[in-house]
């Protein structure tokens, strides 16, 4: 397979996938009527973040597969964007904050372990994904926010 190709894959999985759940688990009435923090980001604020964020999330995705697919940061960089994936149908479709909070926490330290194990062979891709797990982070703290206010 093509680097071009490859990494063309990645990225069009990633962010079709991430689109596709985003569409399929827009917030509705019952999002609406929820207590959330204050600092809770109006809804249209969401989309072009996450696409951004897929996109690097993609291309380091890639650059693992390149250079080692059976590596750990691989391994971990699957185990994340699965529990990215699933976040939003358990929160916005299943309507279970309480199990999307355990989602995004073991999603958090996937990508916290991601970084800390591809730091060493790959900075650039380390350093790419610090934007994301301070995104993680602030997606943690409002979905506790919600738990804690609901």
């Amino acid at each position: 397979m093509s680097k071009v190709f490859s990494l063309m894959s990645f990225m069009l999985g990633v962010v079709l996938i991430g689109m596709f759940i985003g569409y399929s688990s827009i917030p509705g009435e019952w999002y609406a009527s929820l207590n959330k923090p204050s600092f809770t980001p109006p809804n249209w604020v969401f989309a072009p973040v996450w696409t951004v964020l897929y996109i690097v999330i993609a291309i380091i995705g890639w650059r693992c597969w390149v250079r080692d697919r059976n590596s750990n940061a691989m391994k971990l960089w699957f185990v994340q964007i699965a529990l990215n994936f699933l976040w939003s149908p358990v929160f916005f479709g299943a309507q279970q904050p309480g199990l999307a909070l355990v989602v995004v926490v073991a999603a958090l330290v996937a990508v916290l372990a991601f970084i800390a194990v591809a730091w060493n062979k790959d900075r650039l891709g380390a350093v790419l994904f610090l934007p994301y797990a301070a995104w993680t982070a602030f997606a943690t703290t409002l979905t506790a926010g919600v738990v804690t206010m609901n």
